[in-house]
């Protein structure tokens, strides 16, 4: 039986999986939707200051996070169309709570300070 889209991931699984053996664009993904979910107001430019990537990497790892089962939303905050900041209303399948516990080490696997 496939598993609900929305069904929480065996995070049992994943404590057994090395997180050096983790595909760093999903790294990327895992840290880029924490950022969204524990900052106040996420804009691009503030998520760029964070991480020190690209703005155009930063744009692609947002686009593609709904394609994950995670529902972000970008909240207008102004009269500029890109005025405004995301918000992640759903992990979906993830556990917020797996991904900040494990935050440090996703950090790691892609040689970044924690910010």
């Amino acid at each position: 039986m496939q598993p609900s889209a929305h069904a929480p991931l065996n995070t049992d699984a994943m404590k057994t999986c090395s997180l050096e053996e983790f595909n760093p664009t999903f790294a990327r993904r895992l840290i880029v939707a924490q950022l969204i979910y524990s900052q106040p107001r996420p804009c691009v430019p503030e998520l760029m200051r964070l991480t020190g990537w690209p703005r155009r990497t930063l744009q692609d790892i947002i686009k593609a996070l709904p394609g994950l089962g995670l529902e972000v939303e970008f909240v207008q905050d102004g009269v500029r169309n890109n005025a405004g900041f995301y918000r992640l209303n759903s992990w979906g399948p993830f556990d917020q709570a797996w991904v900040e516990q494990h935050q440090q080490a996703l950090y790691r696997l892609l040689d970044m300070a924690p910010s």
